[in-house]
């Protein structure tokens, strides 16, 4: 009982830490778009991602080696979830190009329905939690808050944003719950470091053809220092710092859950936006991502248990 309650405890730290850091990717993404084509922004935050988390690999895997622990099957588990983990990716930066970080954000959100389904399918130990009536009525008030955030969004000319705009948000935020779902396994083999130090590796080689073929690989020496600066950290708290975390959540509260919990992620995003870029919601939207908030306090209320896999200390 001791550890199952140590396990609930470093699993929602983890993941409302991941909350607060992941309220900040749009607006870093919607920034940066001024400077970077999509291909190279993503390229260069994955590589910088990828260099801020290779000590702790190094010494993680030296560690394993000498207990002659090393998995390797694990690690070639690895390239399946950076599939979708780089579509997801260039996705959410275009994405960025019709909408507004803050209802970007929310739409996200909508993730969650698909993260229930794929663990439905993907994973029995997670049954038991989406059967709760807590987490179906918390998802559906999250996803219709969410719609209704992006259904009242106006272009500036009393119209809605162009469907090529929802379309591309749609396929990054079923991406981003494949990933999610798709990076249990791995994680919970080899632990939250190692795995997203190979889950970085391999997205950034990825990522790299794709820049050099529909990018500028040069971008870095074209903008100011200032600007570079501001890549970086969004590399390394949202990307290295937050994956390792949430790999932990994954694993000590369940993807469902954990996904869920990121409904409070917007709100945060809104707020910054609205005082950075100057971003408005409507009365309507404001309605909405208020229905969006109180399906994620409901989620909240499910009761998660103890997986038998767990996620190594940080």
């Amino acid at each position: 009982m001791e550890r199952n309650t140590r396990q609930l405890s470093r699993g929602y730290a983890a993941v409302f830490a991941t909350v607060a850091i992941w309220s900040l990717p749009s607006l870093f993404l919607f920034y940066l778009n001024r400077f970077y084509d999509p291909w190279s922004q993503n390229f260069y935050r994955y590589a910088v991602a990828c260099l801020a988390i290779v000590p702790f690999v190094l010494f993680q895997f030296r560690r394993h080696a000498k207990a002659g622990k090393i998995d390797m099957r694990a690690v070639g588990l690895c390239l399946i979830p950076c599939l979708p983990n780089v579509v997801h990716q260039i996705t959410q930066v275009v994405a960025l190009f019709y909408m507004g970080p803050g209802v970007y954000a929310i739409f996200a959100r909508t993730s969650v329905i698909f993260t229930a389904l794929l663990a439905l399918a993907f994973f029995p130990e997670e049954r038991y939690l989406i059967r709760q009536w807590q987490f179906q009525l918390g998802t559906l008030l999250g996803l219709l808050g969410a719609f209704g955030v992006i259904w009242f969004q106006s272009n500036g000319e009393d119209r809605h944003i162009a469907w090529q705009g929802l379309l591309i948000a749609f396929v990054a935020i079923f991406c981003w719950a494949l990933y999610g779902v798709l990076v249990k396994r791995p994680s919970a083999r080899l632990g939250s470091i190692r795995s997203f130090g190979i889950i970085s590796l391999i997205t950034s080689l990825l990522l790299l053809p794709l820049t050099l073929l529909f990018g500028k690989i040069g971008t870095p020496l074209q903008v100011t220092g200032h600007v570079n600066l501001i890549l970086i950290i969004s590399a390394v708290t949202c990307i290295t710092l937050a994956h390792v975390l949430y790999y932990v959540a994954i694993q000590e509260i369940g993807v469902a859950l954990a996904q869920t919990l990121q409904l409070l992620c917007p709100l945060g995003a809104l707020a910054l936006s609205a005082w950075i870029f100057h971003e408005r919601l409507t009365s309507a939207q404001l309605i909405s991502a208020a229905i969006l908030l109180i399906g994620a306090f409901l989620a909240m209320r499910t009761k998660p248990i103890a997986t038998a896999e767990t996620a190594e200390n940080i």
